[in-house]
């Protein structure tokens, strides 16, 4: 037999074993790291709000208007979207094996770019959103404190700052969501029947908000083509964005022909407090646990 050969030659047979035992060695630093083909389709999201609205409004005002733009987008299988009864829209899009995903984000941007005039005001001002990510969550990371002073929308606030920017730089990432995002917001609890007494609406309320909350440039004293008398320049500076309660219950609603005058305040409750309240993840615990959710999804790479 030829095992016999080494069976009697056992020095042989050693020097052999190292040989192979060293090519295998070198050959494992020189394999490919990418061995096989990607066989997951790419998808890339388009996300979009519409506050307010039901889901069939959304669908019939957001989604399809989307959908007939982004129908016919380059290498794409097919697509697929939702509505919400709280006003959100999500559109997917897969596809096909190979494509590359960055091209295919780009792609999807430009698209939904030209459905920008045709969406609702209020879409508009959200924006529509389009990311490359995978369609499921990767890792899901909950913030909790029995801290009373640290409540929900402490939290959420202080993962927008910190956490999700720290998420977002980490290779791989696609997208990183705050489940039930609760922003520090001005919010204005009207009262309908002190409203309806004083023959203002919601639109009245709004714009006096709109007019008397606002950044502007007061210009500049002394400027050009003033007398060259004067020599110095002061510029002018002018409150901008109101920030406190007090300031938001001083807006002017009307100024009477006697003088008097119709406050927020007269006819609204004003607070900081959340910017949304959709989503709910308090804890009836003693000492109160509150807790916000990150969720992280990867790219489809």
């Amino acid at each position: 037999m030829f095992s016999h050969f080494f069976i009697k030659r056992p020095v042989f047979a050693i020097v052999i074993s190292l040989v192979i035992l060293l090519t295998g060695l070198v050959s494992l630093f020189t394999l490919p790291i990418d061995q096989y083909p990607d066989i997951a389709p790419p998808s890339v999201k388009v996300s979009a709000s519409f506050p307010g609205a039901t889901a069939e409004t959304a669908s019939e005002s957001v989604a399809i208007p989307l959908e007939q733009e982004l129908n016919g987008t380059p290498n794409m299988l097919y697509m697929e979207s939702k509505a919400t009864n709280s006003g959100s829209v999500g559109i997917t899009l897969t596809f096909d094996v190979g494509t590359d995903p960055d091209l295919a984000l780009v792609d999807v941007q430009n698209t939904a770019s030209q459905a920008g005039s045709n969406l609702p005001v209020d879409v508009q001002t959200e924006g529509v959103n389009v990311s490359n990510e995978s369609s499921v969550e990767l890792l899901k990371l909950a913030l909790t404190s029995d801290d009373p002073r640290y409540d929900e929308i402490y939290l959420s606030n202080y993962a927008s700052i910190n956490v999700e920017a720290a998420l977002k730089r980490v290779p791989g990432g696609g997208k990183v969501r705050n489940t039930g995002s609760r922003s520090y917001a001005m919010r204005v609890w009207l009262k309908p029947d002190i409203l309806a007494g004083y023959e203002l609406t919601v639109n009245d309320v709004t714009a006096a908000i709109k007019a008397q909350n606002k950044e502007a440039a007061a210009g500049e004293i002394g400027a050009q083509p003033m007398s060259d008398a004067i020599k110095l320049n002061f510029p002018v500076r002018a409150q901008g964005r109101l920030n406190k309660v007090d300031e938001f219950n001083n807006i002017m609603l009307r100024v009477n022909s006697d003088g008097s005058m119709i406050r927020l305040r007269d006819v609204a409750r004003v607070e900081l407090a959340s910017s949304a309240y959709t989503l709910n993840s308090k804890l009836n615990e003693q000492p109160p646990l509150f807790c916000r959710f990150i969720c992280y999804q990867a790219l489809m790479h």
